[in-house]
């Protein structure tokens, strides 16, 4: 039985990717750590709970941080609906949330299961940077940290333009866990890109009828809707459910780059950028896994499973 935890700030894509996991057989979800991400830390705790519902899945959810290490926080509203889960008006859940911090329990969980635990991470890092600084050696006792974050090739989606969101959102506390891991698993922007899908394949999804395609369904749509308008793109694109495909089949990745990883903290228009040393310049060790290509057949069915 593999266990993992998932730290995330749902978001569409977190929801998709939460369900996939629920959904996939010999796999534990043990616990949901909710951070602020996408929008406020209140909404992305509500939607947590919404999708745990859907998925009549008993979850623990643990709400973290609020908000980035120094710098005011910011949020993907425009994509993802004021409340996170695009405005679908979902009634709110009536599952009671732990009181223990998202990164107190996650020191804790780890602690209690050294080298048995996955963290997934799909949203900023402050839970994770957090829950490294209260146990320094949580590198050592973690199986694996797969994280959605990054732009390998300086080509973000944010107004600092070569920045992926996750990073974007809280520069500092991905520069300390970039800096403590010995070796993550990175599933960039760039690679979601690669990994598109056809708007067809999409459509079909939302026309079926069951509970979980239909709650897919009512949050996706101003998502779908906004993409046409804006970028006119012919694709979609899974991101957190890329990391979560990487997270729970690990055999799917046809392509990985070893290599440093560095977070730029301070340039004017390139804070939060993630900085590969493509060509081990500096001759400082690898840190990251970069994924780089998975079986697409393989991601797509992932992706279906837990909608069925």
């Amino acid at each position: 039985m593999e266990r993992i935890i998932i730290d995330t700030d749902p978001g569409v894509d977190d929801a998709h990717a939460i369900m996939m996991a629920l959904a996939y057989p010999g796999v534990k979800v043990e616990a949901l750590t909710v951070v602020g991400g996408n929008v406020g830390l209140a909404n992305t705790v509500a939607n947590a709970c919404k999708v745990l519902d859907v998925m009549a899945a008993d979850v623990p959810v643990y709400a973290g941080c609020e908000r980035p290490f120094l710098h005011p926080a910011e949020n993907a509203a425009h994509v993802h609906g004021d409340d996170g889960l695009g405005d679908a008006g979902l009634p709110p859940s009536q599952r009671i949330v732990e009181s223990e911090h998202a990164s107190a329990a996650l020191v804790r969980m780890v602690n209690e299961a050294p080298g048995e635990l996955t963290l997934v991470a799909l949203g900023p890092l402050t839970n994770v940077a957090v829950a490294l600084k209260l146990d320094p050696a949580l590198p050592e006792k973690l199986k694996r940290l797969v994280i959605m974050g990054g732009a390998i090739h300086a080509h973000g989606n944010t107004r600092n333009v070569s920045a992926e969101f996750n990073i974007y959102a809280d520069p500092e506390a991905a520069y300390l866990v970039f800096e403590a891991w010995p070796q993550l698993t990175m599933v960039s922007w760039e690679t979601t890109v690669a990994q598109g899908f056809p708007m067809e394949l999409m459509q079909e999804w939302m026309a079926w009828e069951n509970p979980r395609a239909r709650f897919f369904r009512s949050i996706i749509t101003k998502t779908l809707l906004l993409l046409g308008q804006k970028f006119g793109r012919p694709l979609f694109y899974g991101a957190d459910e890329l990391a979560m495909a990487v997270a729970l089949e690990p055999e799917i990745v046809q392509e990985v780059k070893e290599h440093f990883v560095s977070v730029e903290l301070n340039g004017r228009y390139t804070r939060g950028q993630t900085t590969v040393d493509w060509d081990d310049f500096t001759g400082l060790p690898a840190n990251a896994n970069i994924i780089l290509k998975v079986d697409q057949e393989r991601f797509v069915a992932l992706m279906e499973q837990g909608l069925a």
